[in-house]
């Protein structure tokens, strides 16, 4: 685009608005609450438009948590998979909840966050995840209680429980069976709380999802429990919404056509070097011209895949990587001393800004 430097992430605002409606339309008819998990998405130059629509945000860190109260500046969920005790002393200043992963950090901690809303998370034995690595109740699984007796005898400290067992869960039946799972097992706990986290990793912004079942299955849940339900949209926030824009530095054969662009699958999309998934292209569409696209570093795998093109790509060409908005622009690292790309904003009138630019000062600094 005219006047701007590749590599960028481009967020679209009005791609953002159609899952955040949605959001707004569950939160309506269902009476769940959704707060943003930073952990995907903390890109807050786009919180004025989402604050709109959410309830508030959820963090993993202290520094997550700090962040959702001085740009999100709604409801605080702060959880970690361990306090220190110095997170613990200043969390406490920017959390509305504190949600802990044990019972032995509760107990270690609560006189500390006094007169706070106290959480613990709760590890259901059930999940749904399409990978090992992301799946919350893989064996041996750190995250959450499953002691249902060392639950119920620590109830009393307790206003709410979080249940984060999903990963890209787009399966209403799955997700109502694991509801109902919930229900049958904790219920006797959830009649003594004030709310309950059914987390992330609910896919139900894709399309053809069944919304009014959804809604309806949150509804009665609620109302059984007389609980506050929370969701924690991350991904199902921002699908979609954003792009990496690169520019093809060099075209090289060996066997196969090979395009270099100006970003990194290694520095700027981890999370497919990492889970071994293949980036779709937003631009150019799909057609015969078969080419490898593939970033700049010198590792060997930094390979965003092999795609069928309507162009073939040649040096000055624009490749534009679709959905680099969640747990994409959390990750960005400074591999090889890569350009950082920067952050550029499509606002609802159209217009664009570049919010953040990178240099060498940002990267020196990164260092010692």
């Amino acid at each position: 685009m005219k006047g701007l430097t590749t590599p960028y992430y481009l967020i679209d605002e009005s791609r953002l608005l159609k899952n955040l409606q949605i959001i707004q339309h569950v939160r309506e008819s269902s009476g769940a609450k959704s707060v943003l998990a930073l952990k995907c998405f903390s890109s807050w130059c786009v919180f004025g438009l989402m604050r709109e629509y959410l309830d508030g945000t959820t963090s993993s860190s202290l520094f997550e948590a700090r962040l959702g109260r001085e740009e999100f500046g709604k409801e605080v969920h702060a959880y970690s998979v361990g306090f220190s005790a110095s997170d613990i002393e200043a969390v406490r200043e920017f959390a509305d909840k504190v949600i802990f992963n044990s019972i032995s950090q509760l107990t270690r901690h609560q006189n500390e966050v006094r007169g706070l809303k106290l959480g613990l998370r709760v590890n259901p034995g059930i999940s749904y995840s399409h990978f090992d690595l992301a799946d919350p109740a893989r064996q041996y699984s750190r995250l959450g209680v499953t002691d249902t007796q060392k639950l119920a005898q620590v109830a009393p400290l307790l206003s709410g429980l979080m249940f984060h067992f999903n990963c890209e869960n787009d399966d209403f039946e799955n997700i109502s069976t694991a509801i109902d799972h919930i229900g049958h097992h904790y219920g006797f706990l959830l009649e003594k709380m004030e709310w309950v986290s059914l987390g992330g990793g609910l896919f139900f912004t894709k399309p053809g999802y069944p919304l009014d079942r959804f809604c309806e299955k949150l509804k009665q849940f609620s109302d059984r429990f007389d609980v506050q339900v929370y969701l924690e949209p991350g991904e199902t926030a921002i699908t979609d919404s954003a792009e990496l824009v690169t520019t093809v530095l060099d075209v090289l054969h060996n066997e196969i056509d090979i395009a270099i662009v100006d970003a990194s699958v290694e520095a700027h999309m981890l999370d497919h070097l990492i889970y071994h998934t293949t980036p779709r292209v937003a631009f150019p569409e799909p057609g015969p011209h078969r080419m490898m696209i593939a970033g700049r570093t010198c590792l060997a795998g930094d390979v965003f895949g092999e795609y069928g093109l309507s162009i073939p790509l040649e040096v000055g060409s624009e490749v534009r990587i679709a959905d680099a908005a969640g747990y994409t622009m959390v990750k960005k690292n400074w591999f090889n001393g890569l350009s950082m790309p920067s952050i550029v904003v499509r606002r609802l009138d159209g217009t664009l800004e570049q919010v953040r630019q990178f240099d060498y000062q940002d990267f020196k600094r990164s260092l010692s």
